[in-house]
């Protein structure tokens, strides 16, 4: 814990000072055009993955990256989505999945959960993407693993579009929705093209988006 300390100690000498206007600016509004939604993975951190300074993105992050399909009993990433889109009108949302990603190779590898009862019952929210990959074929577990990665992603941009706000925004040409996996190790990002449900390099194609041009015009 003492290195956390010394590390905020270090922010408020150095790294807050250089950002004070900033600070000054964001301490009475919040203008974030992006929610970003990735995993709690402490590997995974999409301010620095961005290059992106406080106040430019909203984040959530949980196991999994997850997002439930709008229900009776909204939780709080259906609260914070709803926020997002509805209070800030963000214009664009990102769902980011990592490699090595824990809670995807517990499902990809069926490995008991028993005693982890909550995880167990929150990674069911990847239930359509388990089967959609348990249909096919591999010929090594991290491939495995790798595939149960993109099919959350597409699964969970699937949830998303089940929350009103974010159903009408898409309706009304506000709202962009982007599937990207981050991999930890090359520092690189896969997304999702909509129009042919394929993941390809965002290096090589920066303006790929998971929305099909036709909900976008």
């Amino acid at each position: 814990m003492q290195d956390v300390i010394d590390g905020f100690l270090k922010f408020q000498r150095d790294a807050f000072p250089e950002r004070k206007e900033l600070f000054k600016k964001l301490a009475t509004s919040q203008t974030p055009t992006t929610l970003f939604i990735s995993c709690s993975d402490s590997r995974m951190v999409p301010e620095l993955v961005t290059q992106r300074e406080p106040g430019d993105l909203f984040v959530i992050r949980n196991a999994g990256n997850i997002v439930p399909s709008f229900g009776p009993e909204p939780g709080g990433v259906s609260a914070t989505v709803e926020y997002a889109v509805a209070a800030l009108n963000v214009t664009d949302i990102v769902i980011c999945g990592h490699s090595n990603c824990g809670a995807m190779t517990a499902i990809a590898t069926c490995k008991c959960l028993d005693h982890m009862p909550a995880v167990a019952n929150w990674l069911r929210y990847a239930d359509s993407a388990k089967f959609v990959n348990e249909a096919r074929e591999f010929t090594s577990e991290q491939e495995r693993v790798d595939s149960m990665v993109r099919e959350n992603v597409v699964a969970q941009l699937a949830n998303i579009k089940t929350h009103p706000s974010v159903a009408r925004a898409l309706a009304q040409g506000h709202l962009s929705l982007h599937g990207w996996v981050y991999d930890i190790e090359t520092g690189s990002i896969n997304a999702l093209d909509g129009a042919t449900h394929r993941f390809v390099s965002l290096t090589e194609h920066p303006d790929v988006t998971a929305t099909p041009a036709s909900v976008r015009s």
